[in-house]
């Protein structure tokens, strides 16, 4: 089975819908692979099969599929295997509406393979993002201890880039335990070990949030934590990550109450680079602005009641420290 790409192979399949594209790749997935041309043709079916399941939210499928690719991997190089199963399980967990122990499970699962065939860098990577799962799911309780083991061992190896990544976990792991202290010494750590290599946008972003959240919530000391957040929301917009723009504008218009300016948050409302996310996440947070402008209570009670999801859910996290 050689020539051609996966996107001739699906063009050839007339008016197909997607299960019976599925079939016919799971056929093609299953079938042996000779020669550099066959290999290279292979990966980037899987990767179109993983993409089809997880867009049908077929989680066990894909889960069998990840399995099922195992002794195909071992036929590849390391680092291209462990490139293969890091998008698959991340194509997994990013499948909405799924049983959070499901995940946890699925990457248990990954990293007890990458274990058996002493595939180091992968087995880290894959508790790295286990760490992660663990902070998303709240459970940071977990998160904590395989941190600390984590840690413990990059430093010996001097794997810079996933330390860096697992000190921000931790970092936000013992933030949300109530551990302040813990949590800005980790993230010391992070930015220090940030410090010495190459940092992309949006993992600088993630440093930057959270630095503006220790400040906000530690120190008291909202004008740094301003300027922080301001860093991370560019950022964020740059990389088109929305939610987590949305996230740092909206701890941007926070602090700006908590400076005792309102005033400035309908400024900061009407910037460009603000008005692209326009909506009643933002406008909640205009009616917080205003009830503080005129020191009411009763405003500020209303804006809750009108802005249940938008207040009451996502900023009250945010609030509970400050």
């Amino acid at each position: 089975m050689s020539g051609g790409t996966v996107m001739d192979h699906m063009q050839s399949l007339p008016h197909q819908n997607d299960q019976n594209v599925i079939r016919h790749l799971q056929n093609l997935v299953k079938s042996a692979a000779s020669g550099d041309a066959d290999i290279k043709m292979k990966e980037e079916q899987i990767m179109e099969l993983g993409n089809i399941l997880a867009q049908n939210k077929q989680t066990e499928e894909l889960r069998k599929m990840i399995e099922q690719t195992r002794p195909f991997l071992l036929s590849l190089g390391k680092a291209k295997a462990s490139k293969l199963v890091r998008d698959l399980v991340e194509l997994c967990l990013e499948i909405e509406g799924q049983d959070g122990d499901v995940k946890v499970e699925l990457v248990k699962e990954s990293i007890q393979w990458a274990t058996e065939q002493s595939r180091n860098y992968l087995r880290q990577t894959l508790q790295s993002r286990l760490v992660r799962l663990y902070n998303d799911l709240k459970r940071y309780t977990l998160a904590l201890p395989l941190a600390a083991d984590l840690i413990k061992e990059l430093k010996k190896v001097e794997d810079k880039e996933i330390l860096m990544e697992v000190e921000l976990e931790e970092s936000k792991a013992f933030y949300n335990l109530g551990n302040l202290g813990r949590a800005r010494a980790s993230l010391t750590g992070a930015r220090t070990t940030a410090n010495a290599i190459y940092v992309a946008p949006k993992v600088q972003a993630a440093l930057d949030l959270q630095a503006g959240i220790l400040h906000a919530a530690d120190e008291k000391d909202f004008k740094t934590a301003f300027s922080y957040f301001y860093e991370a929301f560019e950022a964020y917009d740059t990389s088109d990550e929305k939610t987590l723009s949305l996230k740092s504008l909206k701890y941007m218009l926070l602090c700006k109450v908590m400076l005792d300016s309102p005033d400035e948050v309908n400024a900061l409302l009407a910037g460009k680079l603000a008005l692209k996310y326009s909506g009643s996440d933002l406008e909640a947070m205009r009616a917080v602005a205003s009830a503080a402008k005129k020191r009411s209570l009763a405003d500020f009670k209303a804006a809750f009641g009108h802005y249940p999801q938008e207040l009451q859910v996502n900023i009250y996290e945010s609030l509970e420290y400050y």
